[in-house]
């Protein structure tokens, strides 16, 4: 296996190529999530046409098994608040060196065969040697507690090129429901004599 590193120019056949293996690796989650972890089609071929993101993409021989794409301006994307990063990692942030990991993905086949392990020393040696604030998340499916999981791989594979880098958890968010479907008891709020009077709270008497 072997890896190579793309920026912008990439040839019509391949990104056919790289999204039918985008597709296939990301079915499970997209299946298993409730938020939209997959890129659309246009939105996968803007991003690796983007000049500022860094693609990778691990081969067995002719064929692609493998790839990580991270953007190196996260004000580019729409799922970074540049703000809190300037807040909480100053200095990377004036240095330009917040990436984003946009997405990783293995061909099922190749998922048990050190894939992620060889694509790491070449995508996570560069952001080591650039000093970069490395920015991940994971959807519950692939972390379902605060420990383990996607953070805890990822951390040992940033430990395989930089000894004791750590793990910095940056927030978390939760998708809800409410199921009105569920409630036999609707109320007509467009008709007056449905409106409830608030109960009036008691004030005691002054003395």
């Amino acid at each position: 296996m072997f890896v190579t590193r793309h920026n912008a120019a990439v040839e019509r056949g391949l990104l056919e190529r790289l999204w039918d293996l985008y597709e296939l690796a990301y079915r499970r989650t997209a299946e298993e999530s409730a938020s939209r972890e997959m890129f659309f089609r246009s939105e996968f071929d803007s991003a690796i046409a983007d000049p500022t993101n860094r693609l990778w993409v691990l081969w067995a021989d002719d064929e692609p098994v493998a790839m990580v794409l991270i953007a190196t301006d996260i004000s580019s994307t729409r799922y970074l608040s540049a703000p809190f990063f300037e807040r909480r990692f100053t200095d990377h942030s004036r240095r330009g060196a917040v990436h984003y990991v946009l997405f990783v993905v293995v061909h099922p086949r190749y998922a048990a065969r050190g894939a992620l392990t060889r694509m790491a020393r070449d995508v996570l040696g560069t952001e080591a040697a650039e000093g970069v604030l490395l920015v991940f998340d994971s959807p519950a499916v692939n972390q379902p507690n605060d420990d383990g999981g996607a953070a805890l791989l990822f951390e040992r594979l940033a430990n395989m090129v930089a000894s004791g880098a750590p793990l910095i958890p940056l927030d978390v968010s939760r998708y809800y429901g409410i199921d009105f479907a569920a409630s036999s008891a609707y109320v007509d709020t467009s008709s007056p004599a449905a409106e409830r009077t608030p109960t009036p709270v008691p004030v005691p008497a002054r003395r």
